[in-house]
């Protein structure tokens, strides 16, 4: 079955598709005689001058009912052949320039962008459109009207699936993994209509991939079957295929100026006009690969639709980073508080006041926490805690917001051993920067904030500052393997988080 999902459309789409719809049956409707005559010429089969289109619409209207659950998506389909009298659109536009074959040949192809071409039915639509000429199949009418009704729709299911696929993506990212919150453009009316629109098909076809210079790399690496370090080379191709889907969804960044932070890489960068202004090291949350094991197999079929993401796991995201907090204060998740503070509080009658963490109760200050039993049921849910700003402080000296719904920053921290280790998967689910004034630096530029920013990161009686950016600058927490670096070159990264396997299960399923 093939996963590619459409948002179904509402009134507005629908009409927007009709009037678009309207437009191709302006450019492409013939005379009904004319069309049987041209098939008749174009095949030699004089069957076709036979053809009354009423009576194929009628056929073809009931076809497209009848197969509406392998449709790519009958609703779309269903109102561009309605809003064209059920007359074959693409059969008519482009069989007699030889589009269709053209068309069969391109998705072929798929390969080169590391999908099969199965998963958009291209052998039927070959199938359909070499029977299309075959007269001792088709000797009569009903044969004839079969024969255009399969070939219309194993064109129109074969060649939208491909340009959705190859424009947008064959798999929705949000539809695959819990912690996916970028903003990602999906097919709708208006892209599902566009090879009914298209002049030349061939060139449509051939020109929907993404342009940019880091989808060609990865397609050429993918040809030279060049190899990710430990992987075979059937690992390394898939390594390639998924994250050329990644670079196919509509989720690219295209500001002048973002910081973007790759999950597998432990990297930030701070990109400006297209190029690294400034790279660090960071370290970000633990996942459930912790073996980092290379091999990238299926899924079991009964976890195909449920990711389970380990629950220090950073998130994907995009967002906008609006402040900065100087010393900031920890406000200690529930997890961790019951997961580890009470333990070590209950170890330890030292460790509050050690690491200068307060307790409060209903929003008021415990003043002796030594008071608490520690070992009653869900002490860590019934009380808050919250780590003042210090030396100690988990956050380190600043962390920089933006708004989502995982509660997760990037932040400076006090164990900067951690940023030797090559595998930096070590945090709850924030992402730890190794040199937080300069990535300030980079956000604020020099001036009386930057300067309140660093004095306050140093300061003898540290106390939290909220200091805004001057303009809000967009964030990108990102999942690549396999990608071309800012220097221009192919690099390869662990799948630390598994996240690879989730995705080539649903890429090949057909």
């Amino acid at each position: 079955m093939y996963l590619l999902k459409f948002r179904r459309p509402g009134p507005l789409g629908i009409f927007l598709l009709i009037i678009f719809s309207l437009t191709i049956l302006q450019s492409c409707k013939k005379n009904k005689s004319q069309i049987g005559a041209q098939l008749a010429k174009e095949t030699g089969n004089k069957i076709f001058s036979q053809v009354d289109m009423e009576q194929f619409g009628q056929k073809l209207k009931s076809a497209i009912a009848s197969r509406a659950k392998t449709l790519q998506n009958p609703k779309f389909t269903e109102a561009i052949y309605a809003a064209n009298n059920y007359e074959p659109v693409l059969v008519t536009k482009y069989f007699p320039d030889s589009g269709l074959l053209k068309a069969t040949e391109i998705i072929s192809q798929a390969g080169d962008h590391g999908l099969s071409p199965e998963t958009f039915k291209v052998s039927e639509f070959k199938s359909t459109l070499a029977k299309i000429h075959q007269k001792t199949n088709i000797n009569n009418l009903d044969a004839a009207y079969q024969a255009l009704i399969e070939l219309e729709l194993a064109a129109s299911h074969s060649i939208t699936a491909y340009s959705q696929a190859i424009e947008f993506g064959k798999v929705s990212p949000r539809r695959i993994y819990a912690q996916y919150y970028t903003k990602t453009k999906r097919p709708d009316s208006l892209s599902f209509i566009k090879p009914y629109q298209t002049k030349n098909l061939a060139f449509f076809l051939d020109n929907i991939q993404p342009a940019g210079a880091d989808y060609k790399m990865l397609q050429q690496a993918l040809k030279q079957e060049v190899l990710a370090p430990g992987c075979s080379a059937e690992e390394s191709k898939r390594l390639i295929a998924v994250n050329l889907e990644r670079l196919r969804w509509k989720n690219i960044p295209a500001e002048d100026k973002y910081v973007w932070v790759n999950i597998p890489e432990f990297k930030l960068h701070v990109i400006e006009n297209g190029k690294a202004a400034l790279t660090m090291k960071v370290c970000v949350g633990e996942g459930r690969n912790q073996n980092i094991a290379p091999s990238l197999t299926e899924f079991d079929d009964n976890d195909l639709e449920k990711d389970r993401p380990f629950n220090r796991e950073t998130p994907q995201l995009k967002s906008m980073i609006h402040s900065v907090q100087v010393n900031p204060v920890w406000n200690i998740p529930e997890s961790i508080a019951t997961n580890e503070i009470v333990k070590y509080a209950a170890k330890d009658r030292y460790y509050l006041g050690n690491k200068n963490i307060d307790v409060f109760y209903k929003g008021k200050l415990v003043e002796d926490p030594e008071t608490i039993d520690w070992s009653a049921a869900d002490v860590g849910k019934t009380y808050t805690f919250k780590q003042r700003p210090g030396d100690d402080n988990s956050l380190g000296k600043i962390k920089f917001l933006f708004n989502n719904q995982s509660s997760v920053y990037l932040h400076d921290t006090p164990a900067k051993a951690a940023f030797n280790q090559p595998v930096r998967a070590v945090s709850h689910g924030c992402v730890r920067v190794e040199q937080p004034l300069e990535l300030a630096r980079a956000l604020f530029g020099t001036g009386k904030k930057f300067d309140r920013i660093s004095t306050g990161m140093v300061s003898k009686d540290p106390k939290a500052e909220n200091i805004s950016l001057p303009k809000q600058i967009p964030v990108y927490l990102s999942y690549y393997t396999c990608w071309q670096d800012t220097e221009g070159k192919l690099k390869f990264a662990k799948d630390i988080y598994g996240l690879d396997a989730v995705l080539y299960t649903h890429l090949i399923k057909i």
